[in-house]
């Protein structure tokens, strides 16, 4: 049977092999399962009580509505899409079998496609249950967003997409001692990003910092959709442009690692 291959000879078989593999992968271990949805449900379930404390107890959460559900289930959004890139990039290189996959017909462009696809059945796999638990026990129904969840949860995505491509470049450079990146850098823009707070409590210095950040305009935009019933078109496409530009980003740095990597001998290796 002949390949259905895409621009350039992007082939569709091969993309479609790698997320089987990782889908089977996923399906034979109860506790990749069990993580999926465990940490989503904690996570809704301590920040609806918190809701409830501060709805009763200030006027501003109490106007703001669901504010602070909603910006913890984007926030696992954003978490989560680049945590299940990186797990399955990070599943090579435990088995010790990225050597093979480069040696094989398979192209990197191929490969990074095959995680973005298996980081969105990881996601849905966990935010799913997480926002009818948010229904079920708080009320708080994020589908009533309507059409601007899709523009939070594409802009969400992209950022950690980019984050997990580049994430998994310094790993597949560096070997497994570098692991701990994968979890630690994407907390490190969780203060800037503004989930729980408008830009504003910032200092006037660091909101610069923090409008260089995609997540900051999908927060921003919630805040205003929920508060204000004003969806902010603005934000979006600020957001998806410098998402755009993450996103180039990434891909090179990935490239350029993986040639590094390939030029130092550490892509057989993957040791700490």
């Amino acid at each position: 049977m002949s390949e259905v291959s895409l621009h350039h000879g992007i082939s569709v078989q091969r993309i479609g092999a790698m997320i089987l593999r990782y889908w089977y992968l996923l399906i034979s271990s109860w506790p990749r399962l069990l993580d999926l949805l465990y940490w989503p449900a904690i996570q809704v379930i301590t920040w609806g009580f918190i809701q409830y404390y501060a709805a009763q107890n200030a006027s501003y959460f109490a106007r703001a509505g669901g504010t602070l559900i909603g910006a913890v289930i984007l926030w696992e959004t954003l978490f989560r899409g680049q945590l299940g890139f990186s797990i399955s990039f990070l599943e090579e290189m435990w088995a010790r079998n990225l050597g093979n996959l480069m040696m094989s017909p398979l192209r990197p462009i191929e490969f990074l496609l095959s995680l973005m696809v298996m980081s969105l059945i990881r996601l849905l796999l966990g935010i799913i249950p997480m926002t009818l638990l948010a229904l079920v026990l708080f009320h708080f129904n994020i589908y009533s967003l309507g059409l601007p969840l899709i523009a939070f949860f594409f802009n969400l995505i992209f950022t950690g997409w980019s984050v997990g491509i580049f994430v998994s470049g310094l790993v597949l450079r560096n070997g497994l001692g570098a692991e701990s990146i994968v979890w630690t850098l994407i907390f490190a823009i969780l203060p800037l990003s503004c989930i729980y707070y408008p830009v504003s409590v910032l200092p006037p210095w660091l909101q610069y910092i923090a409008w260089s950040l995609p997540p900051t305009y999908v927060f921003e935009g919630m805040r205003a959709l929920l508060i204000e019933n004003t969806f902010r078109t603005d934000l979006m496409l600020e957001a998806l442009a410098i998402n755009a530009v993450l996103l180039l980003a990434s891909f090179g740095a990935f490239l350029a690692l993986l040639r590094s990597a390939r030029k130092h001998g550490s892509l057989l290796s993957g040791g700490e």
